[in-house]
């Protein structure tokens, strides 16, 4: 079945007080949007749009960072949901499958579900995801005849015995796209906030003597994010879940609500994961691995039986090998670590390539950035880098050599060599007191004039 996605992402979320526009509030990472994106995408949608409004070119931006193939339109005018929904109208022109009207603020609706909607539409003409609210509040009401739904009521129009119902509306909606846009042009605003509401279009449908279907999920799948205590909870949801998932995959963790996980974070199962890490966007950390105490990881790749941390950060381009070993202080960026290769201690490797079995002792920096442009340092297979030694790149280091400690290499280093670059050490007599005393005096006659 062909289908597209039409998210709604127009709302300036007043709520949230922010510059930014609601949708790009972050969640595990990315973008409210981009959840809404990534759920819809488990349908192979032929067409994904996103209805932006409110920072507009903030948002066509998130969008398609995240998929270069969306379609972006503008609301405008803000004139509720049925006006948002007809600005895919143009785009989606002749387009006859399935069209599945999602909202940027809505992030947890699962795949599954999405595909249990798309499943209910083959027999249906409309079809609205519900949900049974523990609390129905102030949510609109689903008022069913037999197995079809009859219409939706709004809470303020409701009458007592529909305020009763606990079958609620989550705003999701799929329709035929030909019989989407047909039906919205008989939406009018004829309501006390002066708007045009997608959900109208179910008394339309009815009216005419269409089929309307309702399929339900979890209320949790609805959660609507409209302010920052909100998106907090909203949060804390997703950690929830990511943390169970971790448990059901094979993860260990000794301190599971410690460890923060991304969107699409990917860990491997007998991977163990130590107190206070955190996982930034574009990690993959492969079975095996054991993630320490206070660790950082973002957008790297973790290969089997390494050892991350503690107090690690990796950043985006790092790449370990297998049985690497990246230890307490050390930053790795855009680097590719070999197999078995060690960096224990207070180091710093960026643009770098490091071979197999080489030893990187504490204290050693890759100085990749001249003030303009940044420069790759390569070392090669079984080298010994010796404490405290700055490489200066563009530099490479050559299989089996060595570098002594406190070194400034700037030139490159051949197989087999060892490598020194020290100033020669002065020694002068009884100097160490002589310069203690005359610091003493001069502390003395300060303190005196004070």
């Amino acid at each position: 079945m062909k289908t597209a996605l039409v998210i709604l992402a127009a709302g300036k979320g007043t709520r949230m007080n922010s510059d930014l526009p609601k949708v790009l509030h972050p969640l595990a990472g990315a973008p409210l949007l981009v959840h809404a994106m990534q759920s819809g995408a488990s349908l192979g949608p032929s067409h994904t749009v996103i209805v932006a409004g409110h920072g507009a070119e903030l948002v066509r931006k998130a969008a398609l960072s995240h998929d270069a193939s969306a379609i972006i339109v503008e609301q405008n005018e803000q004139l509720g949901t049925g006006h948002a929904a007809k600005q895919a109208q143009e785009v989606l022109k002749g387009f006859d499958g399935t069209v599945i009207v999602l909202f940027g603020d809505t992030p947890f609706v699962s795949p599954e579900t999405l595909s249990a909607i798309c499943d209910a539409q083959r027999s249906s003409d409309v079809v609205v995801l519900g949900f049974e609210a523990e609390d129905p509040a102030r949510y609109g009401r689903l008022v069913m005849d037999g197995t079809q739904l009859d219409r939706i009521v709004e809470f303020k129009d409701a009458s007592e015995a529909e305020r009763t119902i606990t079958l609620c509306n989550s705003g999701v909606v799929a329709c035929n796209g030909t019989l989407l846009f047909d039906l919205l042009q008989a939406v009018d605003n004829d309501n006390a906030a002066g708007e045009f509401y997608l959900p109208d279009i179910v008394g339309i449908a009815r009216a005419r003597g269409l089929k309307t279907a309702v399929v339900t999920c979890d209320e949790s799948e609805t959660l609507g994010i409209n302010s920052r205590a909100e998106l907090s909870a909203a949060e804390a949801a997703f950690q929830n879940r990511a943390r169970a998932d971790a448990f059901e995959n094979g993860v260990t963790l000794p301190a599971p609500e410690t460890v923060h996980f991304a969107f699409d974070t990917v860990v491997g199962r007998d991977t163990i994961i130590e107190p206070n890490v955190v996982f930034g966007p574009g990690v993959t950390v492969e079975s095996g691995a054991t993630i320490r105490a206070f660790s950082h990881l973002e957008g790297c790749h973790v290969a089997r039986g390494s050892i991350v941390g503690p107090y690690a950060r990796l950043r985006p381009g790092a790449e370990l090998s297998e049985n690497v070993r990246v230890g307490n202080f050390v930053e790795v960026k855009n680097a590719r670590i070999g197999t078995g290769t060690k960096i224990n201690h207070l180091s710093y490797i960026g643009d770098a390539t490091l071979g197999e079995h080489t030893n990187v002792g504490a204290g050693t920096i890759t100085c990749n950035y001249d003030g303009v442009l940044k420069h790759h340092t390569e070392i090669g297979n079984h080298v010994f880098i010796g404490s405290n030694t700055m490489l200066v790149a563009p530099v490479q280091i050559g299989d089996h050599a060595m570098t002594g400690s406190g070194s400034v290499i700037t030139s490159d280093v051949e197989p087999e060599a060892l490598a020194l670059s020290r100033a020669p050490q002065i020694e002068k007599p009884g100097m160490a007191t002589k310069l203690i005393n005359l610091l003493k005096a001069k502390k003395a006659k300060q303190q005196r004039g004070s």
